[in-house]
């Protein structure tokens, strides 16, 4: 249990206990004041109408605070439900698409525990949906260093769920492209392909 969702439930309880101190009947507070102070002055009725709208007026700031406390978790945290259909949105977001690689390093590893980790990560965040938040999720690359081929334990927090991504990286031949500022046979330029294949599934890779 979080120290949020504590205070929210102590909010809530203490809420509760005001009302029955409020509800509770005036002969039975005279009864109790008067065992316990036999010579003070008789409480007048005005003394019971305040005593009970200041009870009640502070069982409903906890019960709002309460409420605030729980959008302000549920607005923090991931849900099992949130983070399924973010992993499944991002694989498919992520499968089959491609990038470019340096002229120079045709055949250079991916940087999988570093940029490509990142872009798993934003990709689930933003397949989250309107009320999943914008932050918490956390792909960690796991299994042995293949330098076309990793593996990612996708988490969120506050989600109990666990999934696993496989990423493979293909060299899908060259783009010939034109280099800024030159001309000629010296401006063309061929530029690596690489291609991914993404898959996901639920639990650890």
């Amino acid at each position: 249990m979080s120290e949020l969702t504590g205070l929210t439930i102590f909010l809530f309880v203490l809420s509760a206990l005001l009302v029955l101190m409020a509800c509770i009947k005036e002969d039975r507070v005279r009864s109790w004041r008067e065992s316990l102070n036999p010579s003070g002055p008789a409480l007048p009725d005005a003394a019971f109408v305040v005593g009970r709208v200041v009870l009640v007026a502070m069982a409903v700031a906890c019960v709002v605070v309460g409420v605030q406390g729980l959008a302000v978790q549920d607005n923090g945290e991931w849900s099992d439900d949130e983070l399924t259909s973010a992993v499944e949105g991002a694989t498919r977001a992520l499968n089959g698409s491609f990038t470019y690689g340096d002229p120079l390093e045709a055949d250079a590893p991916a940087d999988f525990d570093g940029e490509y980790a990142r872009k798993v990560e934003q990709e689930v965040i933003e397949h989250g949906g309107g009320d999943a938040p914008q932050l918490g999720v956390n792909a960690a690359s796991v299994g042995p260093a293949v330098s076309n081929e990793a593996q990612y334990r996708i988490t969120a927090h506050g989600a109990d769920a666990a999934f696993c991504m496989d990423v493979k990286r293909t060299h899908a031949g060259y783009v010939e492209t034109v280099a800024p500022g030159l001309s000629g046979e010296a401006a063309a330029v061929k530029l690596p392909k690489y291609t991914f294949t993404v898959s996901s599934g639920a639990g650890d890779c």
